[in-house]
């Protein structure tokens, strides 16, 4: 049992990366846990488990008594105590040596199933741990593994496998192994119970994570991305307001010679990107928000519903509902209002749901 001990603590440490340390706690743990089944009425054990040295050491500990003991499991009489140790004195602990072989096979059982359990739960406790900063963050990670059929991915994040699949990569997005991307860390999946990483290059919130990489502006406050409305791996449409009275939001985001916004959309595929001057009055952001388009009026529910009537000129009306109604859906998620959008002088009109 002493070499299966050490020839799986080197492969649990091998295989996940848990410090040799923190094993052996574990180990000595499970160990006791066997112990414990076959004496339990034991109150002292001393495990020594040294992988330096291969050294592995179980003993019960009793006290010297004068005399028959009242309590077998944790006394010893005298004279049996010095057939341990000959110059052994009455009130000392008396080491018995135990061998693991003793045990059993229930017993070896009981101790590896503790220690895989443990292990299992440190796994959890570590990936739980180490992703509760990545949250809601991007990172780099590396293409392992693309599968031929389905083009799910498997990727390495810090060391960690994680499972990335297509629906969470853009429809434009063609991986090889090798490749190192960025991705966004959705959060953690059952963290109670099989924990894993939800990760996304989807999700509205990669767009605004690139452009704090790429503008100092937003990183540093001065720039607030105010709302975000996304039709991944096609177009996004981004609020943005400066705190700043001499500084300008939308160019900021653009950049000099458009490098910022480029950079972003490259990083896309190409994704298109509207940046849009946020409004604290609805109907200016609104008119705003249908942006290529030119909006002649915007009316507000009188009745407090969050939906309003959209005045465009006649030849802006297929520009302001967009190909299969993308201008107009975005425009109403971006805002949160239910969009009724009508050429001027007709009757036609283009609902976009909030």
């Amino acid at each position: 049992m002493s070499k299966e001990i050490f020839e799986a603590l080197m492969g649990i440490q091998a295989a996940s990366g848990v410090p040799a340390e923190l094993l052996i706690e574990k180990i000595k743990s499970g160990i006791l846990k066997a112990v414990k089944r076959d004496y339990p009425d034991t109150e002292n054990v001393r495990i020594e488990l040294d992988p330096a040295t291969e050294t592995f050491e179980m003993a019960l500990l009793k006290t010297v008594v004068d005399g028959e003991p009242e309590d077998p499991a944790n006394e010893i009489s005298l004279d049996r105590a010095r057939t341990y140790k000959p110059d052994i004195a009455l009130g000392d602990s008396c080491e018995i040596p135990l061998n693991p072989a003793t045990f059993g096979r229930v017993a070896a059982s009981s101790a590896k199933q503790s220690i895989r359990a443990d292990i299992k739960q440190f796994e959890r406790d570590r990936l739980v741990e180490q992703y509760k900063d990545k949250e809601h963050e991007i990172v780099s990670a590396t293409v392992q593994k693309i599968e031929p059929i389905t083009q799910n991915a498997i990727l390495t994040v810090d060391r960690d496998e994680v499972y990335f699949p297509r629906v969470e990569q853009l429809p434009q997005d063609r991986f090889r192994a090798g490749d190192i991307i960025k991705v966004y860390v959705v959060g953690i999946i059952n963290p109670d119970k099989k924990p894993s990483v939800k990760i996304s290059r989807t999700h509205k919130d990669f767009v605004k994570r690139l452009f704090e990489l790429e503008v100092p502006e937003i990183y540093d406050g001065t720039v607030e991305i105010k709302a975000i409305a996304r039709e991944a791996g096609s177009r996004s449409k981004i609020a943005v307001m400066s705190n700043n009275p001499d500084v300008d939001a939308i160019g900021s985001c653009i950049g000099p010679k458009r490098a910022r916004i480029s950079a972003v959309m490259n990083e896309l595929g190409g994704e298109k990107i509207d940046l849009i001057a946020y409004s604290e009055d609805d109907a200016e952001f609104i008119s705003k928000a249908l942006a290529p388009a030119e909006v002649k009026s915007v009316t507000l529910a009188e009745d407090g519903t969050r939906s309003c009537k959209v005045v465009v000129p006649e030849n802006q009306l297929s520009l302001a509902i967009g190909n299969k109604g993308q201008n107009a859906k975005l425009a109403a998620r971006l805002t949160g209002y239910k969009i009724d959008i009508e050429a001027e002088g007709a009757g036609q009109e283009a609902p976009a749901e909030d």
